[in-house]
This record gives structure tokens, C-alpha cells and sequence, in this order.
């Protein structure tokens, strides 16, 4: 196969396995930088170029899309998929886990367990929010940020409100969330491929941290799940349509939480924490899906 992987940069961890793993399965790999590309949206031959070249012969496409390039690499993807090409990830998925208040109400549609979570848009329900998420502590959360970036402990009431009047006062769009204190500074990351869970690992916040993320200074360590995790893990990435996903779990006392579902999930921790060849294991999944055709977003669906 002929596959394009859609990243900023080749010599990232996860896009290199990735390379690397569909090159030793005899596939041939081309790295793209989605915002080097542009797009002929015409009817019935849509196309994407690239340095004067079009981009047409591609079996299969990967998406490593980051966080800040997501409305324009989400749209380059959807392309591919008009033209037809299968899609690791579909466009829709990919831009329906990007947004976190979505994510969280189809989860809660789906009676996944997550933690109380408050949504505003006015300062002055700040105090009625942290009351109705069970008081402080309180996460408060930017609907944009990632890894870590733009998430904050309270542990008081006013300073809660504080934080909450903040970024408000700045235009930030924001989650209030219930502090999972039994959790301990962990979460559990559980790596979603093909409706399987293939990889687990225990991240433990650095001490003084009470986010768990690597790039915060978390340690990454093997962990043995339960089929309760497993299920919810397995669900949570099913309903949002994600047929990779990392799927970040909190140990409560009313069983597992789903913090956040990641589309574009790092390959470096998981595979070093459980010594498994994840970025091989998501070529296979390529391997049984990559057809012709194959994308539910061919039509006009958005």
C-alpha cells in the first residue's frame, strides 16, 4: 500500500514508528505537512496539492494531526476522504474528540462514567457550578488546551472563583470538573485500536503535580486494567467513532471515570511502558480496513 501520514513533523516519536512499522510490512510511506497543502473543492473530482503535485494515489492515510492545526488538518483529511481515500481516522471523529464539551455529552449520552463536569458562559454562576460539581476541589479546565496546558487545581471555593472569573475575563471558553481525590495524582491510559484494548499504562502525576501528563513530568508504568476499564475504555472510543484512540481513565470510588479520548494518542509511553509494538499493531488495523471507498464521510455528511 501506499500510505500518506499526515504530521508536521517525521522525526516525532509516534510518526517515526509509525514510518517505520509500514516499512517493514513492504508499505511505502510519504510524510505530509497538512498546512502545506491546498485544496480544489470542485464537484465530482475533488483534489489536494501539494508543491504543484497532486496528491490522488494514496491507498490509505494516517492522521497525526496536532492540537493547534486541527480546523484546517481536519479539513485536508475530510478532503482525502471526498476523494475517497480511507482514512485511519475519520474527519468527523477526529474533529468531535478535539472538542471536549462534545466529547463529554455524547459520553454522558451514552451512560459512560465521567466526572460531574459544569459548563457557563457567565462569571456569576461561578459559585452555583462548583457547588453543583460537589464543591472544592475543583478542576477547571480550557476546552483548547492539551497536555496538561490550561488545567488548574483549586483547592478553595474563592479561589476557584477566582480562576473561573479569570479566564472568563479573557474570552476562554472553560470545564469545571469534580477533583477526583481517591485517584491520587494517576490516571490510567488505555490505547483503543480496532475495538480492542492493545496497551494499558499507569501515569503518575511528579510529585507536587496533580496532572498525571508525561510532558507535565509524569512517570509512565505497566498496569494490569479491569474488565471494567477495559469495557469503558473500548466504549468511550467507539462512541466517538475513533478507531485508534488513547482513552484516559480515573479510578474512582464509583468505578472508572473517562477523563478525555485522544485521536492523535503519543506512541513513546505506551509502547515504553508496555513493551508492545503499538505503532505495529496500528498498521495491521490499516491493513484489514484500507480499501477504496471505505469512509462514511464520502457524502455530505460534516
Amino acid at each position: 500500500m501506499k500510505i500518506a501520514i499526515l504530521s508536521r513533523n517525521r522525526r516525532l516519536y509516534s510518526t517515526r514508528r509509525l514510518i517505520e512499522a509500514a516499512e517493514q510490512r513492504g508499505h511505502q510511506v510519504q510524510v505530509i505537512d497538512v498546512l502545506r497543502c491546498y485544496m480544489n473543492i470542485v464537484s465530482r473530482k475533488p483534489s489536494i496539492h501539494l508543491e504543484g503535485e497532486t496528491l490522488d494515489t494514496f491507498d490509505a492515510v494516517i492522521p497525526r494531526i496536532g492540537a493547534s492545526v486541527t480546523a484546517y488538518g481536519t479539513s485536508v483529511l475530510r478532503q482525502f476522504e471526498m476523494m475517497g481515500t480511507y482514512t485511519l481516522i475519520e474527519s468527523v471523529a477526529l474533529s468531535r474528540s478535539r472538542d471536549k464539551l462534545r466529547s463529554l455529552q455524547l459520553l454522558s449520552r451514552k451512560g459512560i462514567g465521567l466526572p460531574v463536569t459544569g459548563f457557563a458562559n457567565k462569571p456569576g454562576d461561578s459559585k452555583d457550578i462548583i457547588k453543583m460539581v460537589g464543591g472544592a476541589p475543583v478542576v477547571i479546565k480550557l476546552l483548547e488546551g492539551t497536555q496538561g496546558i490550561g488545567v488548574v487545581l483549586a483547592e478553595t471555593s474563592q479561589a476557584a472563583e477566582s480562576v473561573i472569573e479569570a479566564f472568563m475575563g479573557l474570552q476562554a471558553n472553560i470545564l469545571v470538573q469534580e477533583f477526583i481525590k481517591e485517584a491520587g495524582g494517576a490516571d490510567i491510559r488505555c490505547l483503543v485500536v480496532g475495538g480492542k484494548v492493545v496497551a494499558a499504562m499507569k501515569r503518575q502525576a511528579a510529585e507536587g503535580e496533580f496532572r498525571s501528563n508525561l510532558h507535565r513530568g509524569g512517570a509512565a508504568s505497566l498496569v494490569k486494567i479491569t474488565p471494567e476499564e477495559r469495557a469503558t475504555a473500548v466504549s468511550a472510543a467507539k462512541v466517538l467513532g475513533l478507531s485508534v484512540a488513547g482513552v484516559d481513565l480515573l479510578r474512582s470510588a464509583r468505578g472508572p471515570l473517562v477523563m478525555e479520548v485522544n485521536s492523535s494518542p503519543g506512541l513513546e509511553g505506551i509502547e515504553s511502558a508496555s513493551g508492545k509494538d503499538v505503532a505495529g499493531i496500528i498498521i495491521e488495523e490499516l491493513e484489514k480496513n484500507a480499501r477504496p471507498g471505505n469512509t462514511k464521510t464520502r457524502g455530505a455528511r460534516g
